[in-house]
């Protein structure tokens, strides 16, 4: 047996300060990030009673079990009393999962410092009280071997106030056991002893910055900005100069928001946090609601699987608030969550979302209430093998907190990865049989292909669709979540990505069908993906014919020409203060953008004509496809009418000159790879009969051609 006087030598001649400073200055692997170098790190709070004694009983619950005749410490089975006062604080409870976490991946190392100290053999100590040990002392060395400073107020609890004594009488027994564990381990520190794996996650989640979306329903992107900038933060261009008081837009997702990891307290203490104008939330769950909202048409519905945070579903309503689509969340069975998800949708100003009390798999295909649903959004529950940050994730999304136990060791066994895997098939090919849907946005936050590549893979192949129902097919990543260059190194239509110092790791994959070549596609549902894609800023589509109707019972007009149900003219209404040129510029990007999207598939498709309303002209096809979306031949001479009639008196209506405008084939972007929710490439022909009046023509001419 080792003298304990020559430890305490030891201690004094050398090591004792090195020792003091164990984990809290070493967790970081003793590297320095440059980037983060001007940051003033904060002593770390101590714990309050409460939170020692409910992160004991979640240690209880996931800690490392081991073989009868391999115990070192017996945990006992009964949990310790906590305070229903503090049970249900969400803060608290964050606190004691974060602690507990910490304990469960040092768990070997603190086992083998107790049994080295001798702290048992010294003294009788009921068994229940060895978990409330452990986790007090993570935390005591993690504090240098220094004592608590508490408020006086602080309410004390007389089992933590118990172990605390014992341990701080052991406290050089303590730091001689662990010294030894290090020197034994040829480790600078105990945190050099973990798992590369869980080192390089730790690292990650220390620096990985936050991320939080904007509810439009409450204010917008340039109201919170401003707000930002009065309070001192400034705007940066990439969230690779964020620094200090800084914030970065996502590349991804236009109302994402990038703020650095130390602003987090800051943060939750501002007014646009605490009214829910800025939601906290993980990036993944941001892009999959994006990609579902970039896949709709206006009144499309939506029907969303596993949720987890209700913040998903009400970002979701959030980017749908200006369609007439609803939104269609499963699965909450309890009634009183579905009363605090209520009153949580209402404070967020959303409106359109619908609950269904049934499961996902309980849910028919054929469901009345579904017929409408056009989008899947299915978020499976899965490892969580991407996420650096596993408490904060798990604990924000709700997902099952016994993940924490295999998590702490760097990953899941095969057999539970299976399991998984199987679930999430299951619900896939559930979203398959319904045959009124066109799309399904899975999206998952593993990094395991057997979680993501081979699910989507095998139900693929495993689908069999009726003789009217086409089949669903991969399509690459959505625009404008991915530039064109993204999409094109995208060779397997996945769109990933890995864990890093910049975000956590996720996975998503759209399925979609082919659309049935005889269907039409209305100029509305080209509006609306435009106004998706963020091309249409100003423009409000399909309120136009509303406003007719009310304009038609104030005002009678007299007999016009008819313009042949123009659906540009009935869907397009102008709003704000953009003018017509910008609006125009701004469609003939997006269509511009569709048209030279479907030429890299190089699967030319026929052109149709449709008839016009004037006999006078003559139907054409275009030999190629046009280099601009609206095109006016200039080579044509202007033609007067032969009948004018008298001169318009003002105020009234009068038919214009004709003009010829095409618009080319309308699909949604295609890959090299081949082909993705296809819409049908028909081109569309629409005549305008006009006057001799140039100054109306003229305006007329700028608006529709530019």
């Amino acid at each position: 047996m080792q003298d304990p006087k020559s430890d305490m030598d030891f201690f004094d001649k050398e090591n004792m300060e090195e020792i003091s400073q164990l984990a809290s200055l070493e967790m970081s692997g003793g590297v320095v990030d440059k980037r983060k170098s001007s940051i003033v790190v904060l002593e770390k709070p101590s714990y309050p009673d409460s939170v020692y004694v409910m992160a004991a009983n979640i240690f209880q619950g996931i800690r490392i079990q081991r073989s009868p005749d391999k115990v070192i410490i017996n945990y006992g089975n009964e949990p310790l009393r906590t305070s229903s006062t503090h049970a249900e604080d969400e803060s608290f409870q964050r606190l004691s999962y974060e602690l507990a976490f910490s304990t469960l991946k040092y768990q070997d190392i603190l086992e083998t410092i107790l049994i080295d100290s001798y702290i048992f053999s010294s003294t009788t100590i009921a068994d229940q009280l060895n978990s409330l040990i452990i986790v007090m002392l993570y935390d005591f060395q993690d504090r240098k071997f220094q004592p608590r400073v508490l408020p006086d107020d602080e309410e004390t609890i007389a089992e933590v106030q118990e172990v605390e004594t014992l341990l701080n009488s052991f406290k050089t027994k303590l730091a001689a056991a662990l010294a030894r564990c290090r020197i034994k381990h040829d480790a600078l520190s105990i945190y050099h002893i973990l798992p590369e794996t869980v080192r390089k996650q730790e690292q990650r989640a220390s620096i990985l910055p936050l991320y939080a979306w904007i509810n439009t329903s409450k204010i917008s992107l340039e109201e919170v900005y401003g707000n930002l900038r009065r309070k001192g933060y400034a705007k940066v261009k990439s969230v690779m100069n964020l620094s200090d008081k800084a914030f970065a837009v996502d590349q991804h997702c236009y109302n994402v928001l990038i703020f650095p990891a130390h602003l987090k307290t800051d943060l939750l203490n501002i007014d646009l946090i605490k009214d829910y104008r800025l939601v906290f939330q993980d990036k993944s769950r941001s892009l999959a609601v994006h990609s579902v909202k970039a896949l709709i048409n206006m009144d499309d519905d939506i029907l969303m699987v596993n949720t987890g945070s209700w913040y998903t579903v009400a970002h979701m309503s959030v980017l749908t608030s200006g369609n007439t689509s609803k939104i269609f969340v499963c699965g909450i069975q309890s009634e009183e969550k579905d009363s605090d998800a209520k009153k949580l949708f209402t404070k967020m100003g959303c409106e359109n979302i619908e609950i269904l009390h049934e499961t996902f798999l309980s849910i028919e295909s054929k469901d009345h209430r579904l017929q409408n649903v056009k989008v899947i959004l299915l978020l499976p529950h899965c490892s969580s093998l991407g996420i650096s940050n596993p408490v904060e994730f798990i604990l924000n999304e709700h997902q099952d907190t016994s993940l924490l136990h295999d998590l702490s060791q760097g990953g899941l066994p095969k057999d539970k990865l299976e399991i998984f895997s199987q679930q999430q098939f299951e619900q896939l090919t559930h979203a398959m049989k319904f045959t009124k849907v066109q799309a399904i946005v899975y999206c998952t936050c593993s990094v395991s292909e057997e979680e993501n590549e081979d699910v989507i893979k095998k139900a693929l192949e495993c689908q069999s669709p009726g003789p009217k129902i086409q089949p669903y097919r991969l399509s690459p990543p959505v625009l404008p979540l991915c530039s064109l260059k993204e999409i094109e190194l995208s060779m397997d239509r996945f769109f990933r990505l890995e864990p890093s110092d910049l975000t956590n790791g996720c996975f998503l994959s759209i399925l979609t069908r082919e659309r049935d070549p005889s269907e039409t596609v209305s100029v509305k549902d080209v509006l609306a993906r435009a106004a998706a894609k963020g091309l249409l800023d100003g423009v409000e589509v399909g309120k136009a014919i509303k406003r007719d109707k009310r304009r038609k019972k104030t005002k009678a007009l007299p007999p016009r020409a008819p313009h042949n149900g123009d659906p540009l003219r009935d869907h397009l209404v102008v709003t704000g203060n953009d003018t017509t040129s910008n609006i125009q510029m701004k469609i003939s990007e997006f269509l511009h953008r569709e048209s030279k999207t479907s030429s890299v598939a190089k699967t030319p498709v026929p052109a149709k004509s449709v008839p016009q309303a004037s006999t006078s002209s003559q139907i054409r096809k275009p030999s190629k496809p046009l280099s601009t979306p609206l095109v006016r031949n200039a080579s044509r001479p202007v033609e007067k009418p032969a009948n004018l009639g008298r001169l318009r008196p003002e105020g009234k209506v009068i038919p214009l000159k004709p003009v010829e405008i095409v618009l080319p084939p309308v699909m949604f972007p295609l890959s090299p790879q081949g082909p993705r929710f296809q819409m049908p490439a028909t081109h569309y022909y629409y005549r305008f009969i006009g006057s001799k009046d140039s100054s109306r023509e003229d305006r007329i001419n700028k608006f529709l051609i530019k």
